[in-house]
């Protein structure tokens, strides 16, 4: 939806240049296309009709400022009751009440309430500093047990134990009295899910909710459902007083069909996004940040959290002061710059912030074969020694074939490497000597590898 919805707007930012006001000839061409985007998303066509009509009632009639032509204006309205359609701000959760605060995961099989579970404990313990403890109501698939003690234990909360052999409610009970003896400020329980709605299913997860009344009850779905999140969402919605909704594989293709409707047709905020496989890919759903990704605005608030969580700090104060006091920059310091780019989720999880403007200049290049060399050129730095490292200029003829034959590629690679290392190092050289807005002027305000 993100790539369709934006380019559509943009060519109709350029058709429309030059009209002083939006009037009811010049806004149905472009009301069509946003239609036409939002129905191949997959929003559910109630929910377009709606959005549509609201967009249309604000718009019409709407002087134009002098920087804006009637497209980007409208642009504007469309970015707003797009925020507004996906909830207004950022709904954390409520654990006001005594401890354990009790979370209770619903949602179908595959939609990812396991991971989900384990992703938020973490983000609990991280940002909330909270004492966490995971179980299992899944007695149906055995598989989904031990997945949960294995992501528990990578997300650094504690595991209750379950077995196939119990039933839903007698672990959900047992799990709450173990967390009330121990002192866990949260309890998530993890129920189970089906391949599709069926009373079984619905009636026990009704029953698990009123064992264990929990302050939290969360909706679990794929953001690649679509319109089958609606039918799903509606079911829930009618069994279970849902508190919130989890949107996972955010980073997938749809990027806001299911966002919207869920939204709409539950009534309560999308309270958190799956945005990575990885145990920390879960954040807080920002709708005006998310709208403004769907518009191909970018998301340079989350480009910001994803550097600051990655950049270790220190490190970079210290190859600063490096850089600054005339020290040579060496193969260590070229190898830390790579780990930090790996770590902020490779070039590819950049990008994915960027707004669409920049990312297609980036359109020619290969970001997979991009991300393949960085990891060969980490490979073939691991394979020096500590000396060669410091002293790259020791490295001739006989150590590049070492080098190369213990990192697993060719000698023309150790050279490759060793030249960009050599380009890196003449950057650095430059801002020492206050060179950096010239070596700016002279990349053209460019991305380096990127075509211009």
């Amino acid at each position: 939806m993100a790539s369709t919805l934006s380019d559509r707007l943009s060519r109709l930012v350029k058709t429309m240049r030059g009209q002083a006001r939006i009037t009811e000839s010049n806004i149905q061409e472009m009301l069509r296309e946003v239609r036409m985007a939002l129905l191949e998303a997959d929003v559910s066509l109630p929910v377009v009709r709606d959005f549509i009509a609201r967009v249309k009632d604000k718009a019409l009639g709407q002087e134009v400022v002098a920087s804006l032509n009637p497209g980007q204006a409208l642009v504007g309205i469309v970015h707003k009751e797009l925020a507004a359609t996906m909830g207004e701000g950022v709904a954390d959760l409520d654990l006001a009440t005594q401890p354990p605060a009790v979370v209770l995961m619903a949602g179908l099989q595959g939609a990812g309430k396991t991971t989900t579970v384990a992703k938020l404990a973490k983000h609990l313990i991280t940002r909330r500093k909270k004492k966490v403890l995971t179980v299992s109501a899944d007695v149906y698939r055995p598989a989904a047990i031990e997945q949960l003690k294995t992501v528990t234990a990578q997300a650094g909360a504690e595991w209750f134990p379950s077995t196939a052999q119990q039933r839903p409610r007698e672990i959900a009970l047992a799990a709450l009295d173990h967390a009330r003896r121990h002192y866990f400020d949260v309890l998530i329980v993890d129920t189970a899910g089906r391949l599709a709605i069926d009373e079984a299913l619905m009636t026990e997860i009704r029953e698990l909710h009123a064992a264990l009344k929990p302050v939290e009850t969360l909706f679990v779905v794929d953001a690649m459902q679509g319109q089958d999140a609606v039918n799903t969402a509606r079911a829930f919605k009618e069994a279970l007083p849902l508190t919130g909704v989890v949107l996972t594989k955010l980073d997938g293709d749809s990027r806001g069909g299911a966002a919207l409707s869920v939204r709409q047709v539950t009534g309560v905020p999308i309270k958190f996004a799956g945005v990575s496989e990885k145990i920390d890919g879960l954040e807080a759903f920002d709708a005006e940040r998310h709208a403004g990704r769907v518009l191909g605005m970018g998301d340079i608030v989350a480009l910001v959290e994803e550097v600051q969580k990655g950049v270790d700090i220190e490190a970079a104060q210290k190859l600063a002061a490096k850089v600054k006091s005339g020290d040579a920059f060496d193969l260590n310091d070229f190898l830390s710059q790579i780990s930090q780019m790996k770590k902020m989720g490779g070039l590819s999880g950049l990008m994915d912030k960027l707004p669409s403007q920049l990312t297609a200049r980036a359109a020619g290049a290969d970001l997979g074969r991009a991300e393949r060399d960085v990891r060969r050129m980490e490979g073939i730095i691991c394979s020096m020694t500590p000396l060669e490292r410091r002293k790259p200029e020791l490295i001739k003829a006989s150590r590049k074939r070492r080098i190369a034959t213990g990192a697993g590629v060719q000698v023309q690679d150790v050279n490759r490497m060793l030249n960009q290392f050599e380009q890196m190092r003449d950057m650095m050289k430059k801002m020492k000597g206050g060179g950096l807005m010239k070596m700016m002027r002279r990349m053209g305000g460019g991305l380096p590898g990127m075509p211009r």
